[in-house]
């Protein structure tokens, strides 16, 4: 981190340049985990949303994984896209959010390393309607970005890493950051 030092000197600055990244990873898991939260198709809200079932089903998962996981995952991307888009424990939220990108990545690179290079990877669950699917070598090319987007928070964002700094609160002495 030293070579960080000369170039990023105030804490204004490294405040700036990790906010972006915070709010793409965060949008990212608030939206792919909305469009993948189950029980909406009951509500009349999202119908189809056995989909994200049947996408977990065709990689390498057994079905009670396969259940397990299109239950659970949906709502901690809702929570880690959260806690990142309103900076709440943003270094927790991008450190908990690695073994989800990286799970990610291997399901992709299963499914590439299968041949099931189209199709749908299911990332966006029923919204995929609104944001078109991705195939899995897309989906992969994403999750690498979302990699990088995470290592950048937790490398450069300047709070330590219990801290509690939301963007919009006000600092000692009436600053924001």
């Amino acid at each position: 981190m030293k070579f960080l030092k000369p170039q990023l000197k105030s804490r204004r600055q490294r405040v700036l340049i990790v906010i972006v990244p915070c709010v793409l990873l965060g949008l990212v898991l608030l939206v792919a985990g909305i469009g993948k939260l189950p029980g909406l198709s009951e509500l009349g809200t999202f119908p189809g949303q056995a989909e994200f079932v049947d996408v977990l089903l065709g990689s390498f998962w057994i079905p009670p994984v396969a259940f397990f996981i299109s239950h659970v995952l949906p709502w901690v991307e809702v929570i880690l896209g959260l806690a990142l888009v309103l900076g709440i424990y943003p270094k927790i939220a991008a450190v908990l959010s690695l073994p989800l990108i990286v799970g990610f990545m291997t399901n992709n690179i299963w499914a590439i390393s299968h041949g099931k290079t189209f199709g749908s990877c299911g990332c966006w669950g029923i919204l995929e309607t609104l944001f078109g699917s991705m195939t899995p070598p897309q989906a992969l090319g994403m999750d690498i970005a979302l990699l990088f987007l995470a290592l950048t928070i937790i490398i450069l964002h300047p709070a330590p890493f219990l801290s509690f700094q939301s963007w919009f609160a006000k600092r000692k002495g009436g600053q924001n950051t």
